[in-house]
Parts: C-alpha cells; structure tokens; sequence
C-alpha cells in the first residue's frame, strides 16, 4: 500500500492545528470568552409631572434659583477718581411727595430708561389690590385704612428686597409725611433696609392743583386736602432729604435732575 501523503492545509487552518480528520485526542477545545456586554444604565424616573419619553427644557420654568431677599445695604461708594453712574447701580429709590407731583409718571419713565433692569412699585397700586373691602383714606383715615396701608407698605418692601437681591433696581413711590410716624420714613427703612435713598419731589401749589384736576376717579382729589397735603409735605425742607422742584420741568427732564441727585446720594449717603 502506497504511504501517506499529506496534502495541502485547508485554507485559513494554522500550522499548528490537527487535520480536520484526525482524531481528537488533545482534550476539549479553549473555551471562547463571551464578548462583554455594556452595563445599560436604569432609566430615569421623571419628576412628577412630566410625561415619560418627553425630554426635560434645560431652561423651562422651575429651574431658576431665587436667592432670598434682604434688608438692601448701603450702595457702594465709587473710587473717589470717578463720579458714579446711578443708570448702571443696582439701587432702590423711594420717591416721595403730594398728590400731583408726578411721582408715578417720573419713576416709570426713570425705571424705563435705566441699563440694568429696574422695576416700579407704587405704593397706591399695591394698597388698591384690595378690591372688596377696601379702606380709602379719603373718607377717613382709621383704623382699617392705616392697616391697609401699612400692610401695603409692608408688601412694597418685600417685594423690593426681592428685586434687589436678584439685581434688579427698584424705586417706589409713596405720598409720605414728614409729620406723621404712622405713614413716615421709619416703616420704609424697616421694611427695605438702611440702602434705601429717599428723594422729595415737591412742586409748586398751583402746579398740583392742575395735575390733580386732570385725574379720575379716587386718584382725584378735592382743592382742598390738596392743598393741605402740599402744605404739610413742605416740612421736608430742612430734613436733609434732596428735593426736587419740578414746577418747571417735564419728566425726562426731572428722570435726569433725579440722576444727579442719585449720583450725590451714592457718593455720600443721607443720614436719615
């Protein structure tokens, strides 16, 4: 019988492996590994209210932080090299006078015309929020009109703490007497803090008068307590407070007097 002979290796099998017809008597073959399967993640759960599949908005409502509000400090002192700019300062300015001074008109646009954000608070529009049951001053001040108001007051400073301790300015306007603690400076400074800047706005008799008659509604009041509010907002001079006359100024013109008032304030703050 003819020997043996080996043919060729079946393409692709190693030197070193058996015949694909010989026997098996090396054992059985190395186990394969199995191939390593990635770990998948549990899924997220989502938060109450939102629906599953639905991807969150990374600046959707409920994810902003809100630091708390505080008493406003003092605003700082700019270096004595340069003046300072109350439009770029983070302030809040309560704005005080009679009826028929313009005190909303000049706050609103001063608020509007400044660059960094600024908001109004009216004190009247805030003591007006109470729709039944409401205390009007003009029939007399008592027990439940002053509640009302000093509540106002109150919600005025809380909502001007707010503001300013997420950066927005505020300035508040607000007809304060100097000869009465009840509706005075003093639940102003307890209810904003120490920074609070007060500044008078006290025009002429007649120019009030004429303001007043172009008003409606429980905004108008009669001649008469007109003059008298003017007359006891007179004791203003002489407190230290800045006044502004602005007999004979339009509203941006009284924005700008305001400013500079401002400026002189920041730079050496009243004693009040």
């Amino acid at each position: 019988m003819a020997p043996h002979v080996q043919g060729p290796r079946p393409q692709g099998t190693p030197p070193s492996a058996p015949h694909p017809h010989a026997p098996h008597s090396q054992g059985p073959p190395p186990a394969v590994p199995h191939p390593q399967v990635p770990r998948q993640p549990a899924p997220a759960v989502p938060p109450p209210g939102v629906a599953s599949g639905v991807a969150p908005v990374p600046d959707g409502t409920g994810h902003v932080r809100l630091p708390p509000g505080g008493p406003v400090g003092m605003p700082s002192a700019p270096p004595a090299q340069s003046a300072p700019d109350p439009s770029a300062t983070t302030l809040a300015v309560l704005l005080i006078g009679p009826a028929g001074a313009g005190k909303t008109s000049v706050a609103k646009y001063w608020a509007g015309h400044r660059r960094v954000p600024t908001a109004h608070i009216s004190l009247d529009d805030v003591r007006e929020w109470v729709r039944s049951g409401f205390a009007d001053p003009q029939s007399g001040w008592n027990d439940h009109s002053e509640a009302q108001y000093r509540l106002a007051r109150r919600t005025c400073g809380f909502a001007a703490r707010n503001f300013l301790a997420n950066g927005i300015s505020c300035i508040l306007d607000d007809a304060v007497f100097p000869d009465r603690p009840v509706v005075g400076l003093g639940g102003w400074k307890r209810h904003v803090g120490p920074g609070l800047l007060p500044v008078v706005l006290l025009p002429g008799l007649d120019i009030v008068l004429e303001r007043n008659a172009e008003r409606s509604g429980n905004r108008r009041l009669t001649d008469e307590e007109v003059a008298r509010i003017h007359g006891r907002m007179a004791g203003w001079y002489g407190s230290g407070l800045p006044i502004i006359d602005n007999s004979q100024l339009d509203v941006p013109a009284t924005a700008r007097v305001l400013d500079e008032v401002l400026s002189r304030a920041i730079a050496s703050p009243p004693n009040w």
